[in-house]
């Protein structure tokens, strides 16, 4: 809202400076700040009203140490990270731009999801929550509504090098690049970034290439399920990690800034064309998301940093997975994931692999047997005796690492 209202000033009056609103990083920078000033100042406020209206976590206990002095520590602190969020990008992104609009459908979407199940657990004083079914239901909705525009929306296209004559109806335009002339076309495409292969690009219609001739037709199916795929397993993972004390909550910044600077440079032509990645047109708003997501990340890390003084629940965890997961699809990165969000990764494949191995055991032997001392893998740490801020640090040098190795990859072909 205000990058409109500075937008007319500057176009209507002469008043000096007002024309920096014009610079996505001056708007992100702004971004962040509001979103550090929202989660810290008026975290507080929100923290001692969930204490008096006694929102508090109710702990099982699993026989780890210090865990019961977590009981009552106010949960649904997500609302905090929630209008970190909305709140900057309301004010300082362009909002008719289709990937803001999808980031902020995705942010209040899986936040109401996230939200009604800690109202069920917290009011209805059912330590189950929302049913996982129906938690699926709603990532599999936001998934096909994502999946959908993207592969639809005229406004979401990719800027592809073509050789005359083209086949598309799309204007053509004439280029200079590394001192040689190419033309481009910006089109509609199913591609998007994948490392280690060709060209670091991979078309999702070619999957089924297999079946011959006229494949294409069903290139919308498989899109919609790498993207059920993807949000769904982020979102939990996420929701899986969040377990201790800022463990979720810096893992996802130091995710956030990673897409922000990818966001960035694949939004820019100029950098696009110098590292010789894909160009998106009208994604670089998307930084400005990108910095109050970092910001509300790191604004509530202030409370809940061990020990915790306010825990982020459903409301948060599936809402910042999902972000993460929407995010790197807008901006095509989201076959990266696998790498950038390892741990997540590492946490959602602990639980899988812990409760298969039990079942399997159960079954075979009529004993259950665990491959971990407990799931999600922190909580195995843990068991072993490590101080739960120690294994939060290590997650998160380990997340730094895979950060820029991801990063790294952009240029490994």
């Amino acid at each position: 809202m205000l990058y409109y209202l500075f937008n007319y000033l500057s176009k209507n009056y002469s008043i000096p400076g007002i024309g920096v609103f014009q610079y996505i990083t001056f708007r992100t920078a702004m971004a962040v700040i509001t979103s550090l000033l929202i989660t810290t100042v008026y975290g507080r406020r929100l923290i001692d009203y969930l204490r008096f209206k006694q929102v508090g976590e109710t702990v099982r206990n699993l026989g780890l140490e210090g865990q019961m002095q977590k009981s009552g520590t106010p949960t649904m602190g997500g609302i905090i990270i929630l209008l970190g969020i909305l709140v900057p990008t309301l004010l300082f992104a362009k909002l008719e731009n289709v990937y803001v609009i999808l980031m902020i459908i995705t942010t209040i979407w899986l936040g109401a999801i996230g939200f009604l199940d800690d109202y069920i657990k917290v009011f209805k004083k059912n330590k189950e929550g929302l049913a996982g079914r129906f938690k699926i239901v709603g990532q599999v909705g936001l998934s096909l509504i994502v999946g959908w525009t993207m592969y639809f929306n005229s406004n979401i296209i990719i800027r592809q090098e073509v050789v005359l004559p083209v086949k598309s109806d799309a204007p053509v335009e004439y280029h200079i690049k590394a001192g040689k002339p190419v033309y481009t076309q910006d089109v509609h495409s199913t591609k998007t970034t994948m490392p280690f292969y060709k060209n670091n690009e991979f078309d999702y219609a070619k999957v089924l290439k297999f079946l011959g001739g006229g494949y294409e037709q069903y290139a919308l199916v498989v899109f919609l399920f790498f993207m059920i795929i993807i949000i769904t397993f982020i979102s939990n993972g996420a929701n899986i990690t969040d377990g201790i004390d800022g463990l979720a909550t810096g893992t996802s910044a130091i995710i956030g800034i990673t897409l922000a600077i990818l966001a960035y440079v694949s939004g820019n032509t100029v950098i696009a064309d110098y590292l010789n990645i894909m160009y998106i047109p009208n994604s670089g708003e998307l930084v400005i998301f990108a910095g109050a997501f970092v910001g509300a990340c790191v604004g509530f890390l202030w409370y809940n940093s061990y020990p915790a003084q306010v825990f982020m629940g459903d409301t948060g965890s599936l809402a910042i997975g999902g972000i993460i997961a929407v995010f790197a699809i807008m901006i095509r990165k989201e076959l990266m994931l696998p790498l950038l969000c390892g741990i997540f990764l590492i946490e959602n494949f602990s639980v899988i692999i812990q409760v298969s191995w039990f079942k399997y055991t159960k079954k075979k032997f009529g004993e259950g047997r665990r491959v971990f001392l407990m799931a999600p893998l922190h909580h195995h740490y843990q068991k072993k005796g490590f101080h739960e801020a120690k294994i939060v640090t290590r997650f998160w040098i380990i997340c730094i690492i895979l950060a820029i190795v991801t990063v790294i990859t952009l240029k490994l072909r």
